[in-house]
């Protein structure tokens, strides 16, 4: 328990991109949450509900703006990539005899596609900044947690940052290429705000997006 995060360079320098992107650390109480053997079972049904929900979000963007070929290249890869991830939680789950049933999402994600214009070009660019953010989100929180965690989970938390970042990438330039730096900048400044709300504010439920807990 506690296993300092190592990690590549690369990864690491990847990382702190992404912190820099954020508009707040996870507060320590989620962390702490995250870590009580209590909430296993909940921390991995809702990750494997994340990787399944990014996984539809890629494909309903490839059926959406079918004209858009590196849209189309990126989504498909990252599909693939998110369904592998589910896959892998599934089998965790199964080694440590934890359930696959249905669960309540957070508000977060729900939370911050509030906030996406209703109309071209200004939906695409919203939609990919909160991929973005959720992706960069979720990618911290694996950092931030994978500490804490047993190694077996803790290593496969930490195999997860490579791509999780690089999703993160991919969702951000995709954007700044439908609507150029200066919409997406102010953009990430407005989801930003609202993704901060969604990560400080406290929850009644943990899940693997909420606030801290408010009990």
């Amino acid at each position: 328990m506690n296993a300092p995060l190592i990690m590549p360079q690369q990864t690491r320098a990847a990382l702190e991109d992404i912190e820099v992107f954020l508009p707040c650390a996870t507060p320590e109480a989620w962390v702490d949450a995250a870590a009580d053997p209590g909430n296993l079972g909940t921390l991995l049904v809702d990750h494997a509900n994340c990787e399944k929900k990014a996984a539809a979000t890629a494909l309903s963007l490839m059926h959406r703006y079918t004209d858009n070929a590196s849209l189309l290249n990126k989504m498909s890869r990252l599909a693939r990539e998110e369904l592998r991830h589910f896959e892998q939680v599934l089998k965790i789950m199964e080694r440590r005899g934890i359930h696959y049933g249905p669960l309540s999402a957070s508000r977060y994600a729900q939370g911050l596609h509030a906030g996406v214009r209703r109309q071209e070009p200004g939906r695409l660019t919203d939609t990919l900044v909160v991929g973005a953010l959720i992706e960069a989100r979720s990618c911290e929180r694996f950092a931030r947690v994978a500490p804490h965690l047993d190694s077996d989970l803790g290593d496969f938390y930490r195999s997860l940052l490579k791509s999780e970042s690089r999703h993160f990438n991919d969702y951000l330039r995709l954007a700044r290429s439908v609507a150029g730096s200066k919409d997406v900048d102010a953009r990430i400044e407005h989801f930003g705000a609202l993704e901060r709300r969604l990560i400080e504010d406290t929850d009644s439920e943990f899940r693997f997006h909420s606030g801290p807990p408010s009990r």
